[in-house]
């Protein structure tokens, strides 16, 4: 018996690899196949189910590229019904991958048609289940995501704790517990930093197997929820409708271009430029009016965040040899769109003399000895618990997220300071401020981490 977690920082998720005796599953793959593939090669092993938790909302799945390389069959939970050919599971349906058994678990509450999946290792013994977005580590999946006009948040939760404590609760408490997610998806809101635990420990320690009522949990999950990201309800349409093949996507998205033909594409008016380059890389020269988010950083879910359509036509500026990294990671989250990438980089739009604009920046030492010295007016772009958990006096609060419903709060010629946490967010505000035409501000290197040690 194999079982590979393949967990994507940027994306916060994790996918699954299942094997026994040539035999072998995938859960929740992302867009790309080829690292699936690649791991059934290498044992000889072919590729028969490819099971999916639920309609992903924060990324594109690779279900149907995975399908349609290896043949196997995609699988679904009970009610799912996308636009292409799928096995609709019935609820305890058992299906085989060698010696190994898999039972569907219809957990309804985060989406309509969420369910997890029960493996019983070679002896017959239940040894772990995959829970999707219905149990995370920490937390348990958003009740929000799925609500229509006869379906609120409340009801969804409702259906959640019945699915709870009908479906998981009463296994054993030594099961091996693998969710979809961990800390830093938008999935749920308390999860935590580890990527796997055992189902008893869940039962002591997470906050929501522990309410004592349906109404107290029903309280609790719907408590704090922040709106999800835009691009959440788009990928959810494009998993259940089906999409173009990557190949095709990443044929396109490296084409390069000269810095001549560049400008003639960025001057047409219809392409986006991206600039994935680190943060302070991308101070020190950029292509004027592009929008820096960097692949160092959580970079899919805040492409996803602040650029709302997912047809946008984009032209990358990356470092060298981080093209196809950076067309990928936009891919994983429905961006197919890229026209291509700067071909040479930065440097080479330098050496064509191009125009370049910057970012200006103060070390966190000296923006301390500024503000104590002077009345200054300072934006903090973290979210609002992170603000609240200590921020410069009188700073004011600007969300990232929130830019655009924020514009107005932001002054047009009164110069201010800028930071967020580390300097990764506030170079993206920086960057989107500089597009609509401000230059009246300064960004603080290394945000509130840096600042809080000189006050």
């Amino acid at each position: 018996m194999k079982i590979e977690q393949i967990y994507t920082g940027c994306l916060a998720q994790g996918a699954y690899y299942i094997e026994s005796d040539g035999e072998a599953a995938v859960i929740d793959p992302l867009r790309e196949y080829s690292p699936y593939i690649k791991r059934a090669a290498e044992s000889g092993a072919k590729i028969k189910y490819i099971f999916e938790t639920h309609f992903h909302a924060d990324f594109v799945s690779g279900h149907l590229d995975l399908a349609a390389k290896t043949g196997a069959n995609i699988v679904y939970g009970p009610t799912a019904a996308p636009d292409y050919q799928v096995h609709v599971a019935e609820d305890a349906e058992i299906f085989s991958i060698g010696k190994l058994k898999i039972k569907v678990l219809h957990t309804p509450g985060h989406t309509l048609e969420s369910s997890c999946y029960l493996l019983a290792d070679e002896t017959g013994m239940d040894y772990c289940i995959f829970t999707g977005d219905t149990l995370f580590i920490g937390d348990v999946g958003r009740p929000d995501l799925a609500q229509k006009s006869d379906l609120t948040q409340n009801d969804l939760a409702g259906m959640l704790y019945d699915s709870l404590h009908t479906k998981i609760i009463p296994l054993a408490d030594e099961l091996i517990v693998y969710p979809a997610h961990g800390a830093g998806s938008a999935c749920g809101k308390n999860m935590s930093k580890e990527t796997f635990d055992t189902l008893g420990h869940q039962k002591e320690v997470n906050y929501a197997l522990k309410a004592a009522t349906k109404q107290q949990f029903i309280e609790e999950v719907t408590t704090g929820i922040l709106p999800p990201p835009a691009y959440f309800i788009l990928n959810v349409q494009k998993n259940k409708q089906g999409t173009g093949g990557l190949d095709n996507v990443m044929s396109q998205g490296l084409q390069h271009f000269a810095p001549k033909d560049f400008e003639m594409l960025a001057n047409a008016g219809e392409a986006l430029i991206l600039d994935t380059r680190p943060a302070q890389l991308f101070a020190k020269g950029f292509i004027p009016n592009s929008i820096n988010i960097g692949l160092d950083g959580q970079f899919a879910p805040w492409v996803g965040a602040l650029i709302p359509d997912l047809k946008q036509a984009i032209l990358l500026v990356t470092e060298p040899e981080k093209e196809e990294e950076s067309v990928l990671r936009l891919a994983r989250v429905g961006y197919d769109n890229v026209l291509g990438y700067l071909r040479g980089g930065i440097e080479n739009w330098q050496m064509a003399e191009k125009e370049v604009d910057s970012i200006a920046s103060v070390s966190a030492e000296n923006f301390v000895n500024i503000w104590k010295n002077q009345k200054t007016w300072v934006i903090d772009v973290r979210r609002v618990g992170e603000y609240e958990g200590g921020h410069v006096a009188d700073a004011q609060n600007v969300p990232l997220d929130f830019i655009n419903e924020n514009m107005a709060a932001i002054p047009k010629d009164a110069p201010f300071y800028l930071h967020c946490a580390g300097g990764y967010r506030s170079m993206i505000f920086a960057s989107i401020l500089k597009s609509r035409g401000f230059d009246n501000f300064v960004e603080i290197a290394g945000g509130f981490g840096a600042i809080k040690k000189f006050l």
